[in-house]
């Protein structure tokens, strides 16, 4: 590492922190639970056009809950807005994040919300955390809904076609090392170039 770059570091100042946290609940029900928070703090007091928060006090406070069935449908959809820098307008459009009930994680997500909450449809920070309810999701069911191994690598039986996570990043590819090492019966398998693990049509 170079002087300049080692002095440029070390001369950095924290101005703003965002904090996000994510959480899959399986319930008794069958159903499942993904909650969502973001937490946007200054270390400093911070002057905004409509009110003036002291020194890690939130700036943004939020939180998106989803309730969805074993096939990634949104059931129940609600959010909360705690903290806003524009308080008693921020938070009128809560209601509105409702309209994901009856989209599917895995299928056209993200263009259903920008379709439906999209610009000034709906809360910039909400409609961020949305776009991440599909991967913590799939991070919930796997080992619980989804099999860590396919049934074809279990038992031999045939499968109709590619598992969905294989092709979606890059160690996964189907001609790479990881999947020729631990998936070898997939590997080899044409590559499907342009997929993504979600926001696809199945």
């Amino acid at each position: 590492m170079s002087e300049n770059l080692k002095d440029a570091i070390s001369n950095r100042r924290l101005v703003h922190e965002r904090k996000i946290e994510l959480k899959a609940f399986r319930r008794d029900d069958d159903l499942w639970d993904i909650e969502a928070e973001l937490l946007d703090t200054k270390p400093q007091d911070f002057q905004l056009a409509a009110v003036h928060r002291k020194k890690n006090e939130p700036v943004h406070q939020m939180q998106l809950k989803i309730t969805i069935n074993e096939q990634m449908d949104i059931i129940q959809a609600s959010a909360k807005s705690y903290q806003v820098p524009y308080p008693g307008f921020c938070e009128k459009i809560t209601p509105d994040y409702s309209q994901l009930v009856g989209l599917n994680l895995l299928k056209n997500f993200r263009e259903g919300v920008k379709s439906r909450l999209g610009g000034y449809l709906g809360c910039t920070h909400l409609s961020e955390l949305t776009k991440l309810l599909p991967t913590v999701a799939t991070q919930g069911f796997a080992g619980e809904i989804f099999p860590v191994q396919t049934a074809l690598e279990n038992n031999g039986r045939n499968e109709p076609k590619l598992p969905f996570h294989f092709n979606g990043c890059h160690a996964l590819r189907t001609d790479g090392e990881a999947v020729k090492t631990y998936h070898p019966i997939w590997y080899g398998y044409p590559l499907q170039v342009g997929e993504f693990l979600f926001d696809k049509n199945k």
